[in-house]
């Protein structure tokens, strides 16, 4: 992790909004991880959102801020590196789930679907029950968005460029594919992104319009993000699990022509095809860095699972047209049973495997956290057409969590999250009541299962927790608990640490971090919110990225 001078911090590392306000942290009496690991004793001095000096009985000014750390880790901020909270960010209750599990910045435009380019339209309408509509983002671009985090959240947010709301920039709903003019107007849209900050390129090749790209187009906008050393971060192609060996050779097909960095999204897989994979890929040479959360269901649109993409396109009334006779609604509903019966993450017992998440028609908001085949047999219908009019009395702004036919355990997922390459994202939603445990879980159900466990050490899950983000995604001197560092930390409870969240209740709050600094603030302490907001958006940093990294599944090159 590189520190450098702590006096010249540059971009999105000065103080902005309330950072400025200066004044002296001491966290005293907690231990940081050593180089080897070990637990060591120390104080962490903080002045002006810089870390100015880590050692034992530290020496601080009458009126700093003293912490009592005595029994606690103190670590690097986390980064859910696949985040859904970008418009949901100024909640507070929002804030409190993630400072409660020590995340510190997120990382949005996830999935294709995002903001800035554009005036937020396109996403407010199609990503509604994702995302959840930005309260001030009306256009200006991925400087625009990220100028929105300035000084008015606690927590830091950094943006992918989303390849989705750039097609449909440039080319609308059009499946086709795109001509010269059109991709030389999604190559500057990319461009104008990372220039003025973005991490990366994200993409979502099961969500419209992004389904429609193909992977020559894609390769082609990868060049730009090459070009400055950005991330490509993929939501695959064709419904992971059984099938996950497709998506990532076809991110792997990207990389060789693009010369792009990779990074797969809420990777779930069969454990073993996924390491083989990873590895082979990397040896062939296209390594690839991912994201996956220790939880065995997923969670999305519902419209995405079942409906082919001409009846699912955002902010439009086409299903309703299509099933506005007999004959059209028993041709959705052949569709809908061929969708779910090719998916490798669902089959004969998906009505079974899929819960109603977030429904927002009144006449089916009861369903929420039931079953399809429950809800189905409770308002006597069957699964299909009661999928189809809730998505059309929702106007398919409902989400849905999926039960994969074999859940893993801790034990069966550590092998995949031991890889160097792995970060933690939550792929959380916190729209509606009901959502996935995830969002309130992720980082506090990692520790308590790994960590805690014994599974990963400390220092091996503080790293997939923080420092390889930082340094995949440039995100600055964060990272690590060292002189120089930005002071996003937390303090763990090693003992105490853990999610409580779950499928039946989904947003009760983690325990076992109960004080929180962002940019030397702090934002969380006793484990409520202070109201401080030092967060920022942050831009992109090149030249902070560590590439020395070789194992498989690093995403080094």
């Amino acid at each position: 992790m590189t520190t450098g001078d702590p006096e010249h911090l540059t971009g999105s590392e000065q103080p902005t909004g309330e950072q400025s306000a200066g004044g002296v942290v001491l966290l005293r009496g907690g231990s940081v991880l050593g180089a080897d690991g070990a637990p060591v004793r120390a104080d962490v001095l903080v002045t002006d959102a810089v870390i100015r000096a880590v050692g034992a009985d530290l020496d601080a000014p009458a009126d700093a801020h003293v912490i009592d750390c005595d029994g606690r880790l103190v670590l690097p901020g986390f980064v859910d590196a696949h985040s859904h909270a970008g418009s949901l960010v100024f909640d507070e209750g929002v804030q409190l789930a993630l400072l409660r599990q020590g995340v510190t910045t997120i990382v949005t435009g996830q999935d294709g679907v995002g903001p800035a380019p554009g005036d937020g339209s396109y996403a407010d309408t199609y990503f509604a029950a994702i995302d959840g509509p930005h309260p001030t983002y009306r256009g200006g671009g991925v400087d625009g968005l990220l100028t929105t985090y300035d000084g008015t959240t606690p927590i830091n947010v950094a943006t992918l460029v989303p390849a989705g709301t750039v097609r449909h920039e440039v080319m609308g709903d059009d499946p086709g594919p795109a001509d010269s003019a059109q991709l030389a107007a999604m190559r500057e849209l990319v461009r104008d992104g990372l220039a003025d900050g973005a991490v990366g390129l994200a993409t979502g090749l099961d969500y419209v319009p992004g389904l429609f790209a193909g992977t020559a187009e894609l390769a082609a906008l990868c060049t730009e993000v090459a070009a400055v050393d950005g991330l490509y971060v993929s939501h695959m192609r064709g419904g992971y699990e059984g099938n996950a060996r497709a998506g990532l050779d076809e991110i792997a097909d990207i990389v060789r022509a693009s010369g792009v960095r990779a990074h797969v999204s809420h990777l779930h897989a069969p454990v073993d095809l996924a390491v083989t994979a990873l590895a082979e890929l990397e040896a062939e040479g296209a390594p690839m860095s991912f994201d996956a959360y220790p939880y065995s269901r997923g969670c999305t649109i519902l419209s995405m699972l079942l409906l082919p993409a001409a009846l699912a396109r955002p902010g439009t009334e086409d299903l309703a047209h299509a099933i506005a006779n007999d004959e059209g609604r028993a041709a959705v509903r052949a569709a809908v049973l061929d969708r779910v019966l090719s998916r490798a993450d669902l089959g004969t017992g998906w009505a079974e495997q899929i819960t109603l998440s977030h429904v927002p028609a009144a006449e089916f908001h009861a369903l929420q956290g039931r079953t399809l085949a429950d809800a189905a047999e409770a308002t006597g219908t069957d699964p299909v057409d009661l999928a189809i009019d809730v998505l059309v009395d929702s106007a398919l702004q409902v989400t849905a969590v999926m039960r994969v036919p074999r859940p893993r355990t801790a034990d069966d997922l550590a092998p995949l999250f031991r890889l160097p390459g792995h970060t933690a994202g939550s792929d959380g939603i916190f729209v509606g009541t009901h959502p996935h445990p995830r969002a309130y879980g992720t980082f506090a159900r990692y520790l308590q299962d790994f960590a805690r466990t014994g599974l990963l050490t400390w220092l091996e899950a503080s790293r997939h927790l923080s420092a390889t983000a930082v340094e995949r995604l440039g995100l600055g001197r964060r990272g690590a608990v060292t002189v120089g560092a930005v002071a996003d930390l937390v303090v763990v409870d090693p003992d105490r640490v853990a999610a409580r969240s779950s499928y039946d209740e989904p947003m009760r709050l983690a325990e076992g971090i109960d004080d929180v600094l962002v940019a030397g603030v702090p934002v969380l302490a006793e484990g409520a919110l202070t109201h401080a907001t030092p967060g920022a958006g942050l831009r992109r940093h090149p030249g902070r990225i560590d590439h020395g990294q070789g194992a498989a599944g690093t995403g080094g090159r």
